[in-house]
């Protein structure tokens, strides 16, 4: 899943570790979202749709995510000047 930054909205990215899936432990998953809440609810989806995790899986897994927001020199340059 690909997801684009939107234009004159915060953004926030959530993090989350799936090496207890893969078995790769550099492996990890990252969701975005308008808030933080959205962005966890992303990788909620991703986690349940693409790896096939139970709802107590995905608690697990997201104990151990990491939410940030997104700095603002991520953003393509046209978002740059939208933000005052």
């Amino acid at each position: 899943m690909v997801q684009q930054v939107r234009p004159g909205e915060p953004q926030y990215s959530c993090v989350v570790p799936i090496d207890s899936i893969t078995g790769n432990a550099e492996a990890e998953i990252i969701a975005f979202g308008v808030t933080p809440e959205d962005a966890k609810n992303q990788a909620t989806q991703l986690l349940s749709s693409s790896y096939g995790c139970s709802e107590a899986q995905i608690n697990e897994l997201l104990l151990q995510a990491r939410i940030e927001p997104l700095a603002p020199w991520c953003a393509s340059e046209d978002v740059r000047s939208e933000t005052p």
